[in-house]
Order: C-alpha cells, then structure tokens, then sequence
C-alpha cells in the first residue's frame, strides 16, 4: 500500500519575486510560461531574454484540448532546456502537459502518457492558493472534441521545482482568493474520507482544513468584504494559505479527489463555472449524502475536527461550515448558473460513466440514483 508521494524534488519559498529570481536566474534556454497580467506586474523585469509564452492568448476559460494544442506548437518553435511556469492552476496543468508532450499532441499525450518521458527541468510558481499543482502529477483538462473534463496524472508531470511566492498573490480579486482557496480545502477533505487515505494523506489533510479555515475566519473578522482591513489580513495570512494548499495537494495526490470533483466538472465543463466555486456548489451537498449513507468513522471524526475550529455543534458543522464560506464567496443553487432539470440526468449520467477514476475515491459508493438525487437537492 503507498503511503505518500510527494513529487518535487525541492519546495521553496521565497518573499518577493525578486528574491526568487535572485535565485532561479532566467536565461536565453529558458521557456517563461504565464499570463499576460501576471508577466507585466512581475515578471518582465527578469525575463534576461528568456522565451515567453502568455498563455491567456488561447483563452481565458479553464484549459481545453484545443488550447494546448495551440500552446504545443507555440512552444516547439523556441529552443529551451527549462520550463517555468508562473500562474494559477490553467498555466501549471498545460505547462505540465508541454513539458511532457515533447511537440505531441494533448490526445496522444492523453492515450499514451506513460510512454512519454519529460527531457526539459521544470518549475511550477503558483499565483493562487488552491490547485496545489505545484506539487502534483494531476493536469485537469477539458476534453471538448469529446465533450467531457477528465484529469490526467503521471510521474513525469511532476515538477522539479515548486516555489511559493506570497507576493504574486497580494493582488488576487476577492473571488479568486475565495474560489481558489476553497478548491484547497475541499481537497484536503476529499482526500481525508478516500478510502485510499493513510495517516501521511489525512495529517496533511487535516492540517490544511484546520489552516484554511482558521484563515477565513481571521479574513472575515478583520472586516467587511472588499475592505483595505480584510485585503491586509488576507496578505498577512497569504503565505499559510500557500502552503496549506501544498498540503492539500499532497494529501489529494495519494488519497484522491471524489466526488465532489466528479459532479463539479460538469458545472464547469457546460456552465464554465470556475473550478472552486463549481466545487463549492457541490461540496456540502456531497457530505450531508455521505451523512446519510454512514454517519460514522472518518467523516465523524473530520465533523468534530471541523467544528472545534468553527467552536460549534457537530450536527451543525455543514451549516456553519457554509455560513463561514458565504462571507467569501455565497453560494448559489445550480439553477442560478443557468442548469436546467433536463441537464440533472444527463449529469448523473456523465459523472457514473465518464467519471470512474474520482468516484472510487468516495467515502462511501454512490450510484446513479444517489448523484441525480444529489444533483437535485443542490438544484
């Protein structure tokens, strides 16, 4: 049984970007790899004739097989021996895709991922505080010539390097911040209740979920939304959120995400619904399911975890989980995105078929029935 795999070879982190540049100097054999904001506020300045991809030019939406096809043979035209990629989850999963491609394409690399091996060092520096994929082998990609989402996953994925920077982060949007943030915690708690969880996964696991909540708390406390007080605190706390997505990620790379994320991608894949707040949608839904199947074992203990930190009931803890999370970003039921009645079986449909590889990570099996029946309470 695997207990851990943790993937870069080296975390680090460092206050600014220039200190971090100080450090992983650019150069002419380098590939530089963001999004055009991103490049312009920090990134220029240190370029020293690197070769520069900004990847927002396929798209603003979450990555899709047509756009790394696009950035593939973008990237084969330049010459480079390291790849550094400095973004937010879309920049990391098809920077790891064009590491490993090897001027193939996203399909081939799809079909026939353990046949490739990745020739080029690469370095992941997030500017978010929720993928974790800086630490993982998992790439989420939006396969549109098959109309489905499906996340990909292998050793050469992983990066080299992974390096936090809190500064890249002091200027996120509100709801970036929030979305981001609440893909970490639904991580770590998916992860926690895998059954393929073990104590490595679940002290991870844990220790993220206590971080990232302790965090909204300090955030919502310091003042109303959109406050200089709230943006101060949020900045102040910005390096542990960093990390506590580390943690969840690594926690999630052995133990798995499930269902949550199952029913999420297809909210995103129709509705380009962003991923945190698509998972946000689905998450205490999922969990009061998993209540009522076997309210016993690890999710009672992660129940109690839960509201200690929240200093509630334990048979509150989804509703006070929820009330703290809505001072951040409120949720929506699914009909406010645009989702009919007709889409709910479709969706049940897609997660059962298309979606085998995350649901047997649930914390108890769910079939057709018990997601429709999931999809349409949360409608």
């Amino acid at each position: 049984m695997k207990l851990l795999t943790v993937g870069p070879d080296n975390i680090y982190t460092y206050d600014t970007v220039k200190e971090f540049f100080a450090s992983f100097e650019l150069g002419p054999k380098d590939l530089l790899v963001s999004i055009e904001v991103i490049y312009k506020q920090f990134l220029e300045p240190y370029a020293n004739g690197a070769n520069v991809i900004l990847v927002d030019k396929y798209g603003a939406q979450e990555p899709t097989d047509v756009m790394i096809d696009e950035f593939i043979a973008d990237a084969g035209k330049f010459d480079y021996d390291r790849i550094v990629a400095v973004g937010g989850g879309a920049v990391m999963d098809m920077s790891k895709v064009v590491a490993v491609a090897g001027g193939a394409s996203i399909d081939d690399v799809i079909d026939h991922l353990p046949d490739f091996k990745r020739s080029v060092r690469f370095v992941l520096v997030p500017t978010t505080c929720g993928t974790g994929s800086e630490v993982t082998e998992i790439a989420a990609i939006n396969r549109t010539r098959l109309g489905c989402k499906a996340g990909i996953a292998g050793p050469e994925m992983f990066a080299d390097d992974a390096v936090l920077v809190p500064e890249l982060l002091y200027g996120l949007p509100d709801h970036v911040f929030a979305t981001s943030s609440l893909d970490a915690l639904v991580h770590s708690v998916e992860s926690t209740l895998s059954p393929n969880s073990t104590p490595y996964t679940r002290m991870f696991g844990y220790e993220a979920m206590k971080m990232i909540i302790s965090g909204y708390k300090a955030v919502a406390e310091a003042g109303p939304a959109g406050s200089p007080e709230r943006r101060a605190k949020r900045n102040e706390l910005m390096r542990d959120f960093l990390i506590a997505s580390d943690y969840a990620g690594i926690s999630f790379d052995t133990g798995g995400c499930a269902a949550v994320h199952a029913l999420s991608y297809q909210l995103g894949g129709k509705y380009h619904v962003p991923h945190g707040e698509s998972n946000y949608a689905m998450f205490t839904g999922v969990l009061r399911n998993y209540m009522e199947i076997k309210p016993e074992g690890e999710i009672l203990k992660m129940n109690q975890f839960i509201a200690d930190i929240l200093c509630c009931d334990v048979a509150d803890v989804y509703d006070a989980l929820e009330t703290l999370i809505n001072k951040l970003l409120p949720k929506k039921a699914l009909h406010e995105y645009g989702v009919t009645e007709q889409d709910l079986p479709e969706f049940a449909d897609r997660v059962i078929k298309t979606q085998e590889r995350l649901m047997k990570n649930c914390f108890v099996p769910l079939d057709y029935d018990r997601v429709l029946k999931i999809f349409k309470e949360l409608y």
